[in-house]
C-alpha cells in the first residue's frame, strides 16, 4: 500500500442463530458505502433464498478441506455439522483497496479473527429474550423442531462469549440496530490511524508550522 493511502477495517460481526445478524448487516449494506460483506465458504446446501456468489460460496467438503490445506481462510469453523470459512485473499484484496469489510461469522470465528488481525471491530448481536429469539427461529419455516431446539441450546453457550466482543447490540428493533451498527462503523473509521493516513499530508502541515514532528 502506498504512502498516504488508507486501509479498509474489518468489521465481525457475530451472533447466535435467529438473532437477526444477517438481516442486520443486509439492511446496514443497502445504505451505507465503503463497506462489503465478504462472502464464505460453506458446506451446507443453499436454502431456497440463498444464491451462489452471493449468499455464500457453496462447495463440497473435499474442495473445503483442500481449501483449508493450503491455508485460504482467514478463520474457519463447523457449525451444526457444517463447515464455515472465510476467503484470506478476498478480504485482504478489499481492505488494501480501502474497502472496509464486514464478516458475518460465529463466536469462534472472530476469536480466530482477533488474533490474527487484533486491528478488526467486532461486534456481537443479541435478542431481546429467549422466547423473540425462537419465534424467529421458527418464522423461518426453514428448520424441523428438532433442529430448532438445537440451535436455542448452542444459543446459550454462544450468547456466553458476548465479552470478548467490542461492542455489544440487542437487536429488538431491526431500525435502531442498523443505525447503531452504522454508528460503530463511522465512529471507528476516525480512530488516529486511518485518518492519520487520510490526512497525512494535512498533519505534516500542521505540525511543521507548529515545529513539531508527526
Amino acid at each position: 500500500m502506498s504512502a498516504g493511502s488508507t486501509q479498509g477495517t474489518l468489521f465481525v460481526v457475530s451472533a447466535p442463530s435467529g438473532a437477526g445478524k444477517t438481516s442486520l448487516v443486509k439492511a446496514l449494506l443497502a445504505s451505507e458505502t465503503n463497506v462489503v460483506l465478504s462472502v464464505s465458504h460453506t458446506t451446507r446446501a443453499p436454502r431456497a433464498s440463498e444464491n451462489e456468489g452471493v449468499d455464500y460460496h457453496f462447495v463440497d467438503r473435499e474442495e473445503f478441506a483442500a481449501m483449508r490445506s493450503a491455508s485460504q481462510f482467514l478463520e474457519h469453523a463447523e457449525v451444526f455439522g457444517n463447515r464455515y470459512g472465510t476467503s484470506r485473499q478476498q478480504v485482504h484484496m478489499h481492505l488494501e483497496r480501502g474497502t472496509d469489510v464486514i464478516l458475518d461469522v460465529d463466536w469462534q470465528g472472530a476469536r480466530q479473527i482477533r488474533q490474527h488481525m487484533p486491528g478488526s471491530v467486532s461486534v456481537f448481536i443479541l435478542p431481546p429474550s429467549w422466547a423473540v429469539l425462537e419465534q424467529r427461529l421458527r418464522d423461518r419455516c426453514t428448520d424441523s423442531s428438532e433442529v430448532i431446539e438445537k440451535r436455542m441450546r448452542a444459543a446459550q453457550g454462544e450468547v456466553s462469549h458476548f465479552s470478548e466482543f467490542d461492542f455489544l447490540l440487542v437487536n429488538e428493533d431491526l431500525q435502531r440496530a442498523v443505525e447503531a451498527l452504522r454508528v460503530i462503523i463511522r465512529a471507528s473509521r476516525l480512530r488516529v490511524a486511518p485518518q492519520r493516513a487520510r490526512h497525512e499530508g494535512l498533519i505534516r502541515e500542521l505540525l511543521a508550522e507548529s515545529g513539531t514532528n508527526a
